[in-house]
């Protein structure tokens, strides 16, 4: 056998993002790629901003001794500073380079925190919808997920269903705000009940639950609103996130782990994700990308633009008689699906050359994913397609 049954089946059940990529790549061969509209990958169509390339610049032109070499395995001294001095600004938190760990983008983060926190068969719980790849990153360090449904008039997280799901095993949770798929931005509220419940169950059954916030969209945020900071309302909190979204730069892995200075045995903590860093092989995040992003803390993005799309979008869609929670940052949306069986609906949108991904593929059937990062071309010329769609369906 080429490859494990473990992971045979675990290709069978992760693939439907890429299995849509793929099919698109058939379809744009068969009618052109300006006449296919493909929202399934979260892939930024918008360049990373102009301060990015003056810096790449200028580093590229005056470079430093020794500025491929290894570095500290948590990473530059000065970058972990500037990441921790704008958390700072934005919090209140008195937080510092002693709690940054520089990582391989928001996916090498959370596999570091998780395999520094996870006994083999502990729990970590995880909000449907929910990405994907979290069920598999907690399987790598030998954990189990539990999934909670979020509120789905809302899809801010149930408190009293996740209180339900925590067991004696309970290590772990993993929030994602702005959320993918969904879009929703957790409130502060909703963050200060979690966090006083937690402190309330860690008293009760005397062990640590921590919250691991995957941040990758948090400077997404529309209509003048801003994404609660985490470390405020909650005590045993780790901060996951990378500049894929905020700075255009996926392809780059590049993010960080911070730790609040507020959590119980922090310093341990650090120690171990800083060797967990190294062992799984991590170990450094690109020495030029750590060298740019120091000087990038403030940078991000044109946020406006993502917001023309989604107001694009969300007014077209429901004004054909999609249903769906209006996102409050990020750039999905998650629609219910107009039949029963996402999957067949997906594959109806298809016969109008629109691309999507199933909710199935976030642990929610009966809904679907629109990416609109994408350019605002393709966008404008998909609402002919997705006007047909919808009279196909019967709205």
């Amino acid at each position: 056998m080429t490859v494990s049954i473990k992971v045979r089946n675990a290709i069978e059940r992760s693939s439907w993002i890429r299995r849509m990529f793929e099919e698109g790549a058939a379809l744009i061969a068969e009618h052109g790629a300006e006449n296919v509209y493909d929202f399934t990958l979260g892939n930024p169509s918008v360049e990373p901003p102009k301060a990015f390339h003056r810096e790449l610049r200028r580093i590229a032109n005056l470079p430093d001794l020794g500025m491929h070499r290894y570095m500290n395995n948590a990473g530059y001294e000065e970058t972990r500073a500037a990441v921790a001095e704008h958390i700072a600004e934005e919090t209140g938190v008195p937080i510092n380079a002693r709690h940054i760990i520089m990582t391989c983008g928001a996916g090498g983060a959370l596999n570091v925190t998780l395999k520094t926190i996870l006994n083999p068969g502990e729990e970590v719980i995880i909000l449907t919808p929910f990405f994907v790849e979290y069920k598999f990153y907690v399987d790598n360090h030998g954990g189990v997920t539990t999934e909670v449904w979020t509120d789905p008039e809302t899809f801010q997280p149930d408190i009293a269903a996740i209180e339900a799901a925590i067991t004696a095993n309970t290590r772990a949770i993993i929030i994602n705000s702005p959320n993918n798929p969904t879009g929703a931005v957790y409130s502060a509220e909703t963050l200060e009940a979690l966090g006083q419940m937690l402190e309330r169950k860690q008293a009760e059954l005397d062990r640590n639950i921590y919250v691991i916030s995957d941040e990758p969209y948090a400077r997404l945020a529309f209509d003048d609103n801003s994404v609660p900071s985490v470390f405020k309302h909650i005590r045993n909190a780790i901060l996951v996130t990378s500049h894929s979204k905020d700075l255009a730069l996926p392809g780059e892995r590049i993010g960080y782990i911070a730790a609040n200075p507020g959590m119980k045995d922090v310093a341990l903590f650090m120690e171990g994700a800083v060797f967990c860093n190294r062992v799984l092989g991590f170990v450094n995040a690109p020495a030029l990308m750590q060298r740019l992003v120091a000087v990038l803390q403030r940078e991000s993005v044109d946020i406006g633009e993502y917001q023309a799309k989604r107001d694009l979008l969300y007014d077209h869609l429901t004004g054909l008689g999609f249903t769906m929670v209006k996102p409050g940052g990020g750039f999905y949306l998650f629609p219910k699906a107009p039949i029963a069986d996402d999957v067949e609906f997906v594959r109806q949108a298809q016969t109008h050359n629109i691309l999507l991904v199933p909710g199935a593929g976030f642990g929610a059937p009966g809904y679907f994913r629109i990416a609109y990062c994408i350019d605002m071309g393709i966008i404008k010329r998909s609402l002919p397609a997705w006007g047909k769609l919808a009279k196909d369906m019967g709205l």
